[in-house]
């Protein structure tokens, strides 16, 4: 969350409640702002934590799960015990979501952690039981992909990929919107496990939004819309700002979309029952859109790094 947004009273009381739709604060608990696992109805597969911190410790317990620490903004402690044996880690973070990749720590099950610091933590998680190693992944190991072109230009951080790390079923990246662009486009689904085409997976929109100038951070905002597949009846219009957070059980979802002069920025998290393998089948009615930006070149906005107050790094 950017420092301006900090005083902000949460959004969304006016909203219709929505199973899939969380606004900021509705899914606070337990000294966490957001906490998502399976005491959602319907929830199984995928798990979110975020969290401020103000020097105070919070602890992560063992179990059957494993995670990524993923720092939002700042830099993070970690205190890791595994097997009896304890372990200082430093995450060296960032001054904004904005501002390019972020180091991670992957935890497997079994390990406890004591997390502290200053900014803002995000842990994805996924239940698993395969025994794994502790891994600190620098930012400069996350692959930084520029997916789409002109106005569907979007910035993606391979964080938690099987592309960058070996785990048993968790999938993370995070996604960076410029202002005025869609993300997430065309519509598309992985609610259906079909060997070579798509597969089966939950995913966690965590959302934050940021003026361009760096003012007025607290109306900052963003579009998100999810609609039914064959497989799964959902239905999502929302306007979405930093702290707001959808739950994807299936069917299409996109776009998402940075309204001008704000930047959208989303940390996706999924995992499902089968292979740990993004597939995705595209909503047949839009899937055309993807040959109109051929001749378009990538947005030269791209990647994005911004500073806290919108000053390019």
């Amino acid at each position: 969350m950017n420092s301006n947004d900090a005083d902000a009273p949460a959004r969304g009381a006016d909203r219709a409640a929505s199973p899939w739709f969380h606004p900021r604060g509705s899914l606070a608990r337990d000294g966490w702002d957001v906490v998502v696992d399976a005491s959602v109805p319907g929830w199984r597969h995928t798990g979110l934590r975020i969290a401020d911190l103000d020097g105070r410790p919070l602890e992560l317990e063992p179990g059957d799960v494993e995670r990524l620490l993923v720092p939002l903004r700042g830099d993070v402690e970690v205190q890791v015990t595994r097997a009896g044996l304890t372990e200082a880690i430093a995450l060296a973070g960032r001054p904004s979501v904005f501002a390019g990749p972020t180091d991670t720590l992957y935890l497997p099950p079994g390990t406890a952690a004591s997390v502290s610091g200053s900014g803002r933590l995000a842990v994805a998680e996924a239940p698993a039981t395969r025994p794994g190693r502790i891994r600190h992944l620098t930012a400069g190991e996350a692959a930084v992909e520029l997916r789409g072109r002109g106005r569907s230009s979007r910035e993606v951080h391979d964080l938690g990929t099987p592309a960058v790390l070996d785990a048993e079923r968790l999938i993370v990246c995070e996604v960076i919107t410029p202002a005025g662009n869609w993300s997430s486009y065309p519509p598309h689904k992985h609610d259906e496990e079909i060997p070579g085409v798509e597969s089966k997976l939950e995913e966690i929109y965590y959302f934050e939004a940021a003026a361009v100038a760096g003012t007025a951070s607290a109306a900052a905002f963003g579009l998100f819309t999810a609609s039914s597949s064959g497989a799964t009846e959902i239905r999502l219009d929302e306007r979405v700002g930093t702290g707001d957070v959808a739950l994807i059980p299936g069917g299409y979802h996109g776009p998402a979309a940075a309204a001008p002069g704000y930047d959208l920025y989303y940390l996706n998290v999924m995992a499902g029952p089968g292979e740990r393998v993004w597939r995705i089948t595209d909503d047949p009615a839009h899937a055309w859109v993807r040959d109109t930006w051929n001749h378009e070149p990538v947005d030269p906005r791209l990647p994005l790094r911004r500073d806290p107050e919108g000053t390019p790094l």
